[in-house]
């Protein structure tokens, strides 16, 4: 998996988000074992709580086409600033929850990125396991 390009196919991404509130684009970038590649980008709404964030679009309209956590090699997620971008909390949740915890998850910004896991970004996280 060449993460370089997952991590620029993420940045690519983020040009379509829109953020009027913040100003802070994130955009996210599904790579399927299938070769194919499923983006996302942030999208703000003035009722904040409607807002949905770039993984969140990404990984939910991967699902949406029917692929599910074993098609899925990686995802990247990329914002803007001096550090990488991470997901939030309710992200890191779905993430959790749709992902297989050893998948990795590139977080980046224009210039570096860093690969870890859901295990290292939520310990002891919360599953249908539990249910």
């Amino acid at each position: 998996m060449d993460y370089q390009d997952l991590m620029n196919r993420a940045l690519e991404a983020r040009k379509n988000a829109y953020n009027p509130y913040s100003n802070y684009g994130v955009g996210a970038c599904v790579a399927l074992k299938d070769g194919t590649f499923i983006v996302g980008a942030n999208i703000e709404n003035a009722a904040y709580g409607s807002t949905m964030c770039a993984e969140r679009n990404a990984i939910y309209a991967t699902y949406s086409q029917g692929y599910r956590r074993n098609d899925i090699l990686a995802i990247a997620i990329a914002g803007k600033g001096d550090d990488v971008c991470t997901p939030c909390g309710a992200c890191r949740q779905v993430l959790a929850e749709l992902l297989d915890k050893h998948t990795p998850v590139i977080l980046s910004n224009e210039e570096k990125y860093i690969v870890t896991n859901m295990e290292e970004l939520l310990p002891r996280m919360f599953t249908g396991e539990f249910l």
